[in-house]
């Protein structure tokens, strides 16, 4: 109230002296300067101060120029997360993988030069072989179990001047239609420079038992007296050229075109081998398989 009275005391300026134009052109100067002040407080409103005299919020929060250790390296810096190393990794791999193909070429090409060489100087051949005998001692088959007693004579050739043979022991087989019907082995020898070895032996099957099919084709075909019959003869050899030796090779050798009749009773019966043919194949046992 006190307030009220003091400025109703106070005196107030006389603008009687003013003209109208004048008057009007000083109320409107003072309107524009308050104004622009409001416009001001809102645009800037934080650099007025605060009602109870201290800095505001945002001047009080500022941090300082220049920036401490502390607030360079405080907890707010991100985290370093090394980013990874996929597409060097990958390049590592594809350049061993192209190095490995390219040392894998170069071997079987050094390794075809090598035979290649071999070749030129010694000329090898395979060695070659052929039934010259087989004799029937014994073939019988009661319901599923079969007795047996073949007599095999084979002939091995060795036709070249600079090569040896060294076998391992041999097993030999004889088949008719796919049916084994007997058994046998030939000891380990050495097949000299151009030789001719020939290899005896007997192959016998002792109350071997049949499945029901087997036996029923092999009792046809005792009954029709006559068989076809084939050879198979497995081994490893080595080449020794020289003083260079081969590793160890798996051959079989196949002589199919054998022709015999069924003997009767006791007597034994010979089998033709007049056509004859044994074929020489190696094989390659990589792991599991056979080739």
């Amino acid at each position: 109230m006190f307030d009220v009275l003091s400025s109703l005391s106070q005196p107030q300026p006389n603008y009687t002296h003013l003209s109208d134009r004048s008057a009007s052109l000083f109320l409107a100067h003072t309107f524009s300067i308050e104004r622009r002040a409001a416009m001001s407080e809102r645009i800037y409103p934080a650099s007025r101060p605060a009602a109870n005299g201290t800095a505001s919020v945002a001047a009080a929060t500022k941090p300082p120029f220049p920036a401490t250790k502390a607030q360079l390296y405080g907890t707010t810096r991100p985290t370093y997360r090394p980013q990874p190393q996929s597409h060097r990794r990958q390049g590592c791999c594809c350049t061993l993988c192209i190095w490995l193909t390219l040392t894998v070429i170069a071997l079987l090409f050094l390794a075809a030069i090598a035979t290649a060489i071999l070749y030129l100087m010694y000329h090898p051949h395979r060695p070659t072989f052929s039934v010259t005998a087989l004799k029937i001692s014994a073939l019988n088959l009661t319901s599923s179990s079969l007795t047996s007693k073949f007599d095999v004579s084979v002939t091995a050739r060795n036709p070249n001047k600079h090569v040896t043979y060294s076998y391992d022991p041999v097993s030999i087989s004889i088949y008719t239609n796919k049916i084994d019907i007997g058994d046998g082995s030939i000891p380990a020898f050495v097949h000299g420079k151009e030789n001719i070895t020939s290899l005896r032996t007997s192959v016998i099957s002792n109350k071997q038992q049949l499945d029901s099919n087997s036996a029923g084709t092999l009792r046809s075909q005792l009954k029709s007296k006559n068989l076809d019959m084939e050879i198979k003869i497995d081994t490893k050899v080595r080449a020794k050229m020289g003083g260079m030796k081969t590793p160890r090779v798996g051959i079989r050798v196949t002589c199919r075109g054998i022709k015999a009749s069924v003997p009767t009773g006791k007597s034994s019966s010979r089998a033709s081998t007049a056509n004859a043919k044994c074929k020489v194949d190696m094989r390659i046992k990589i792991w599991k398989w056979v080739f």
